[in-house]
């Protein structure tokens, strides 16, 4: 195996040097064949105690759903975060590594009946909704529960928006949370999602200018709120730099300071910006084609089995084994559909057949997506 990667600066802008070089001993080594996503610990641990170290009451829940690797999972469980999770499944994972119910919540604000039940059982206590129709089934199934209400935000600069599927406006916010109260649950506050890796930290400014006139009125009517739910979002490198996440809370720390209680407890729910740039994907070269005047480059992981976000426009930097001359390729996954294109046009060095391509920022969103359409295995996580 000759490993003849250049890497230079571009690649250590988007990934550390230090994860870089871990990748690189551990694909030398040849002890794992071919796809496998690689995790540097080292990088998972900076990123998950570093968020949300300069908001003032803050706690943080890893969203599971970015990447449920059960060995991610016990790392975060380790380092004493917290989880947010969405489902029975997600539920059961932290199960079985010991999480204590205290420390997982659900914001996913239609839930199964199934993972309610579950997590009565569990005794989950905290619950997020936007409808009438949640509180009566939380209602139900787990009475008396901590429950609070998702606002819709604006999410412009996000890549990935979440802002038409969930969320209410503050009127409509308000009058959930004096029916939830009515039937028997806690309202205890507010959240909201300013978007998937969103590159505009001012965001989270009008966010939380709503978010403030929700908890006003709920303080008019006689409800006294205690936690704000400020979600996930913060950004991580793909292509580019991003704001950096410590100058995201040192904003919203100074907006929460002016405009909410002292008291007032903050929860995030990062997910990307935990795992995503502690991850690089190992994938090969298995074909080189020419279609019409297009040269496409075929590598063993694509849509299906772990880069699904690259068809919703999330692009990836990639370090490629091979010679320096450069060539525009549409680079494509290893299934049979079609639709197993990850790049139409990017510009790469020409590897050989059989030569590495490592896929930089690649810990988020990726295996959480994999399937095994047309027979290909869910690359395996490991951790280094």
């Amino acid at each position: 195996m000759k490993n003849k990667f250049r890497v230079d600066e571009s690649h250590t802008e988007i990934a550390s040097r230090s994860t870089i070089q871990k990748a690189l001993a551990f694909v030398k080594s040849g002890e794992f064949e071919p796809p496998y996503l690689l995790i540097d610990k080292a990088k998972l641990k900076r990123k998950a105690t570093t968020i949300g170290r300069k908001i003032r009451n803050s706690r943080i829940f890893y969203a599971v759903k970015a990447n449920p690797d059960a060995e991610v999972l016990r790392f975060i469980h380790k380092l004493g975060l917290g989880f947010e999770i969405a489902s029975e499944g997600e539920l059961a994972i932290l199960a079985s590594i010991g999480v204590p119910p205290a420390r997982i919540i659900t914001s996913n604000p239609v839930k199964s009946f199934r993972f309610l039940r579950m997590a009565a059982e569990y005794k989950v206590p905290y619950y997020a909704f936007d409808s009438k129709e949640e509180v009566r089934k939380m209602a139900e199934y787990v009475p008396g529960s901590n429950v609070y209400v998702r606002l819709t935000v604006p999410n412009e600069g996000s890549e990935w928006p979440l802002s038409k599927k969930f969320g209410v406006e503050i009127d409509e916010g308000e009058d959930l949370l004096m029916y939830a109260r009515k039937k028997g649950l806690n309202p205890s506050g507010i959240t909201f999602h300013v978007g998937s890796q969103c590159t505009n930290k001012y965001n989270w400014n009008s966010a939380l200018d709503k978010a403030k006139m929700l908890w006003d009125r709920a303080e008019k009517r006689g409800l006294k709120l205690t936690m704000l739910n400020i979600g996930g979002g913060y950004p991580i490198r793909y292509t580019k730099s991003v704001v950096d996440v410590t100058s995201i809370d040192r904003n919203i720390n100074e907006l929460i300071r002016q405009k909410f209680p002292r008291n007032a407890r903050i929860f995030i729910e990062p997910g990307r910006a935990v795992v995503g740039d502690a991850g690089i994907f190992v994938s090969r070269v298995i074909g080189k084609t020419k279609r019409g005047d297009e040269d496409w480059l075929h590598i063993d992981v694509g849509v299906f089995n772990g880069l699904m976000e690259s068809i919703g426009g999330i692009k990836y930097s990639y370090l490629v084994e091979g010679s320096r001359q450069l060539k525009k390729w549409v680079l494509s996954g290893p299934s049979c559909d079609s639709f197993d294109v990850i790049e139409k046009s990017i510009t790469l060095p020409e590897p050989d057949i059989g030569n590495h391509i490592l896929i930089l920022s690649s810990g988020a969103y990726t295996i959480s997506y994999a399937s095994e359409f047309n027979g290909f295995a869910i690359p395996k996580t490991i951790l280094i």
